[in-house]
């Protein structure tokens, strides 16, 4: 009986997941509404299985895309960040210039990408960095300031220099801000290589989407839209496993 709540607790998600589809497989029936404008989650199912072929071909495109410009977006946030919280002037002059980017609206910049770089998959990885690096670069410049300054003095004092200090103090201690900002950028990553896709694109599940749409092919489109929720869970659960073994001392606090 003790480990009643154990068990309910860990299938909590699945059971409210199947209850929610339970029910909206019966709205659909009891109502009669049609597939083209709401199908039921068999048909979704159904749409899963016979476009599996298709789908794992868009699939592969959307997701070369989110990787590419999700490791990107992770190069570029340790690079600003290591040089924001280093060169004091420089973090006046342009951390401004991070919160004024995330005010320009995502379908603005995919659009202007497309006109300038075309249909091919720059503009689609130029996209995902735009979404992924802010995150990841905040939570991790949060993480390097509240390391303790008597630390990072007595390294200086040491004659460690600022790149020693970053990756043998600063970094190891911001490691739990900057795997939840990889967490978050993970969940964003598909989202926006998709958006990039909308916008132009000969293939990936974007353009998968847009085809489909326009041919009131409901139960396709909802069939990506689930594709693209499992890819973006299996990112976020690699970098939880990853985030388990890189700072072990980070599961006492959990």
């Amino acid at each position: 009986m003790k480990k009643l709540p154990n068990i309910l607790s860990k299938f909590a998600p699945l059971i409210t997941i199947t209850i929610l589809f339970s029910l909206w497989e019966l709205g659909v029936r009891l109502y009669g509404v049609e597939p083209w404008i709401l199908p039921s989650p068999l048909q979704v199912a159904n749409a899963l299985i016979t476009s599996a072929n298709v789908l794992v071909h868009h699939t592969l495109t959307t997701l070369m895309e989110a990787l590419l410009g999700f490791m990107v977006s992770i190069i570029l946030a340790i690079t600003v960040a290591f040089l924001l919280t280093n060169i004091n002037w420089l973090n006046k002059a342009f951390y401004p210039l991070l919160i004024v980017s995330q005010t320009i609206p995502l379908i603005t910049l995919a659009i202007l990408f497309t006109i300038w770089f075309g249909w091919g998959l720059l503009p689609k990885v130029l996209v995902v960095v735009l979404v992924c690096f802010f995150p990841i670069t905040i939570n991790l410049i949060n993480g390097l300031n509240s390391v303790d300054i008597d630390q990072v003095a007595l390294f200086h004092s040491m004659g460690a220099s600022s790149w020693d200090t970053f990756k043998m103090v600063r970094f190891p201690h911001a490691l739990p801000a900057f795997f939840t900002g990889l967490k978050i950028s993970a969940t964003y990553s598909v989202m926006a290589a998709v958006v990039g896709e909308w916008l132009g694109a000969k293939q990936g599940l974007g353009y998968f989407m847009t085809i489909t749409q326009k041919s009131f092919a409901i139960d396709k489109v909802i069939a990506a839209v689930v594709v693209i929720c499992i890819i973006s869970l299996i990112l976020v659960k690699i970098i939880e496993i990853a985030e388990y073994f890189l700072i072990p001392w980070n599961r006492l606090n959990q």
